[in-house]
């Protein structure tokens, strides 16, 4: 069903950059940048009943429950390590933006895990009644074998996931939480739900709890964890105050939704029917019975090319925040890639690459936007903060310029203007060909391409 909604603009009339535009315009606009029009075929199927203005967040939000269907399937990244489809997403936005709009679209993907989970935790439930009605010097019965159950309540105990992990044969646990807040169920004694969040994201990861008791849970386990998230911006950036620097945000996919202009229109959304369901089989089918070392080359190349994009624009705004939090990005946008890819019978879409170049640029404007600043104070101890994104360093100088005017322009952005600091961020500029020197302390900024 076709639907129509307003334009994303802010209340001052702005409108989110396009794909077309350069790194800095993109990560200095008031808004992410603008979804590619051109779809892979899944992503379009599950934005088709979606506003408009929605569809950028509903975007990133499906990839957790879709890769929550592969079961021991991997993949090689560009620095030849292995990874499997380990994908976490959080929506931030403020307060009565509409965070529901990712609900309709994950509950028909995981509908088939839904039916497996009833049955298997009604198999459970019949245990424990069974066994709750035996006398103290009955015996037991055995705990039934199979007892896959793929998605976790949110009221789930730290002991009860790793046991949930235990018994999920490989597969993937999945989590939805409308509150950021909720995680706080899986953090033990002290704080496990963000080493749970990094530990999933790195291939072949040992994690497991040790107790005294016959009846505890006793076990070491390789975590597969994929899960959905929300919470309003400010909620989020305090969830993580304290993690800034320790690795959850790089790891974790990120997305928001503009607040609309005061008084437009209520957005639409379409009916999910039968249809739906008939059309997205076939692509949950895949993902549910592809196993083993899958090689996109496509992806791989794709990837590549957005490492190299990604340090090009690092050497121009000589952001290291920027370049950090970049590594992992490319990561999350290359497991989509390799996810659809899978779906759609392994088979290549050249929409792909836009969409998920759009991905990982929208994903790191969020992090950009919403923790940078928090991340320069956590490392630097200071107060001085920036309201914008990066910007290349090179495109504020003239034409041609000289080393003081080079040491000017990372003075003015809040950097280190000493002759070292300096001298190195020429030095890469004339290795990436960016510039040509034309004497010991003068400069012009090459031809592009």
């Amino acid at each position: 069903m076709k639907n129509k909604t307003n334009e994303i603009t802010l209340d001052c009339g702005e409108k989110a950059p396009t794909m077309e535009a350069t790194l800095s315009e993109i990560y200095a606009a008031p808004l992410p940048p603008e979804m590619p029009r051109q779809l892979p075929k899944l992503v379009k199927l599950l934005l088709g009943n979606t506003p408009d203005i929605y569809k950028p967040t509903v975007a990133h939000a499906i990839f957790p429950p879709l890769a929550a269907h592969m079961q021991e399937a991997t993949f090689m990244y560009t620095d030849n390590t292995p990874h499997e489809a380990t994908l976490m997403n959080i929506v931030m936005a403020p307060s009565g933006t509409g965070k529901g709009c990712i609900d309709e679209p994950i509950n028909r993907i995981m509908a088939d895990i839904r039916r497996r989970d009833f049955e298997n935790s009604k198999r459970l439930n019949d245990w424990n009644a069974s066994n709750n009605r035996r006398g103290d010097n009955e015996r037991k019965a055995e705990r039934p074998e199979g007892l896959v159950i793929q998605e976790i309540d949110a009221d789930v105990t730290h002991a009860a996931f790793v046991q949930r992990l235990d018994e999920a044969e490989k597969r993937f646990l999945y989590y939805k939480l409308n509150e950021i807040e909720l995680f706080d169920k899986l953090r033990g004694s002290g704080g496990q739900q963000f080493v749970i969040m990094c530990q999933s994201f790195d291939y072949g990861n040992r994690y497991g709890q040790t107790r005294a008791g016959s009846q505890s849970v006793n076990v070491k386990v390789c975590i597969r964890f994929n899960w959905n998230a929300s919470g309003t911006i400010q909620a989020v950036k305090r969830y993580f105050a304290r993690q800034l620097t320790k690795g959850p945000i790089s790891r974790i996919n990120f997305c928001t939704i503009p607040q609309r202009r005061i008084g437009d229109k209520q957005p639409k959304y379409g009916i999910y029917d039968e249809e739906f369901d008939r059309q997205l089989a076939p692509y949950i089918e895949q993902l549910t019975t592809t196993h083993g070392m899958v090689n996109c080359t496509q992806a791989h190349r794709l990837a590549n090319r957005l490492i190299e994009e990604c340090a090009e624009f690092s050497a121009l705004s000589q952001d290291r925040v920027f370049e950090n939090l970049s590594f992992r990005a490319n990561i999350i946008a290359w497991l989509k890639a390799c996810v659809l890819y899978v779906a759609n019978g392994q088979r290549w879409e050249r929409s792909i690459e836009d969409f998920v170049r759009w991905s990982l640029h929208y994903d790191l404007w969020c992090k950009m936007r919403f923790f940078a600043d928090d991340i320069r104070n956590e490392e630097e101890k200071t107060e001085t903060t920036t309201r914008r994104g990066p910007q290349s360093l090179l495109d504020m100088l003239p034409d041609e310029f000289t080393m003081d005017d080079a040491k000017a322009v990372r003075q003015k952005c809040g950097k280190s203007n000493d002759g070292f600091a300096c001298n190195k961020m020429i030095n890469t500029w004339l290795n990436r060909k960016h510039i040509i020197q034309y004497t010991v302390y003068s400069f012009k900024k090459a031809q592009k391409q």
